[in-house]
């Protein structure tokens, strides 16, 4: 690349971030360096095809722009995928259909989800991060004194293993509220390890949510929970 080692090491300074969970990640990459955006949603757009016409499946991909707060943010980015997506599709001869959608995990994305739903098909709402700016809390380091507030009787559980119902589930209600009056057709759904918590997903079935998505070996558990809050709210 005719650059030499201490150029490297520079580039790393220049990189580093004092606090990266709140830092340069998510859709503010894409915003900086448009052509990750392009190579992500060709790698995605691609391989979907392919396997659509050797498999004869009918894959329709959904391609989720992270950590979004802004209506514009989305746009931006979304422009990107789009034109890429299309692209792809003309190079291949291809009419393939394909979503764009958000994950709300920013307050400030669901605080504006109405705006947001003008631009996005679909929100999957991030709870580990929604609830981590939330409570202002970091998830890498609350392990060290939450104990103590459990002990106290200030909080009664891990907001990182159960959602936080009063707060949290709040924004995650007023967002699925606001998107549905702009889109009502506008597909819900929640990523995070609150996905395979039962009392979590009792309540994202209350509020409306389409799915939850958790790590496999929570699938069983995720599944059972679904079907009993399907029944009880009968």
């Amino acid at each position: 690349m005719n650059i030499s080692v201490q150029q490297v090491k520079e580039r790393c300074d220049a990189l580093h971030e004092f606090n990266p969970m709140m830092g340069h990640r998510g859709c503010r990459l894409a915003v900086t360096f448009p052509e990750i955006a392009r190579m992500q949603t060709r790698a995605v757009m691609e391989a979907a095809i392919e396997v659509n016409e050797e498999c004869g499946y009918n894959i329709v991909p959904e391609i989720m722009i992270p950590l979004v707060g802004d209506k514009k943010e989305l746009a931006f980015v979304k422009k990107t995928v789009v034109e890429t997506a299309d692209k792809v599709k003309a190079e291949k001869n291809s009419d393939i259909q394909y979503k764009v959608g958000t994950m709300i995990e920013i307050p400030r994305a669901a605080l504006l989800a109405d705006e947001i739903a003008e631009e996005a098909e679909f929100f999957s709402f991030g709870t580990n991060d929604l609830t981590q700016m939330t409570f202002g809390f970091s998830r890498d380091d609350a392990g060290k004194f939450l104990q103590d507030y459990y002990a106290s009787k200030i909080y009664e559980s891990d907001p990182f293993a159960h959602l936080d119902q009063n707060g949290v589930g709040q924004l995650v209600q007023m967002a699925a509220e606001k998107g549905r009056r702009v889109r009502p057709d506008i597909h819900l759904g929640i990523c995070g390890e609150h996905g395979g918590d039962p009392a979590s997903i009792e309540f994202c079935h209350k509020v409306g949510l389409d799915y939850v998505s958790c790590s496999p070996f929570r699938v069983p558990i995720a599944r059972l929970a679904a079907a009993q809050a399907a029944i009880n709210d009968k």
